[in-house]
């Protein structure tokens, strides 16, 4: 499973505010289309100095250094000159759109890096068992 880092508050955005377009400078391989990432919240902010409670987001927790959530990437499209595919797409950017969207019920800290990377074991591990453990509480609910 791969790591997508993102700059605060844009992270929250994306697990906490239905933010569902993340602009990116390169397009997705298609290799990595449908399948589940993590998003990693970066330890610096936006260079663009937008706050959380400029985005409506003061509910979220502005954790930094650490997997936050988890989605699917569903689709990557460059934006076009009729406009963005969403209130989050900026044009002249490549949107990656994500869906499924489900926060993680504790950050696992861990340092980020550029593009879609691989978490260390121990990290990656942390990150499962907390899956795994939402998966068991839905399973046992439902029955």
């Amino acid at each position: 499973m791969r790591a997508l880092t993102v700059r605060q508050p844009y992270a929250d955005a994306i697990v906490w505010g239905g933010k569902t377009t993340e602009n990116r400078i390169r397009p997705l391989s298609a290799f990595h289309l449908g399948t589940r990432i993590l998003i990693h919240a970066a330890k610096a902010p936006h260079a663009s100095n937008v706050t959380a409670a400029d985005l409506g987001l003061e509910h979220a927790p502005d954790v930094r250094g650490a997997i936050i959530g988890t989605g699917i990437l569903d689709s990557c499209h460059q934006s076009s000159a009729d406009g963005c595919c969403s209130p989050w797409g900026m044009m002249s950017f490549w949107h990656w759109t994500l869906r499924d969207v489900q926060p993680l019920p504790q950050p696992v800290a861990v340092n980020g890096h550029l593009g879609l990377w691989t978490l260390p074991e121990a990290a990656l591990r942390d990150v499962w068992d907390q899956l795994l453990e939402r998966t068991d509480v839905k399973a046992s609910s439902s029955g």
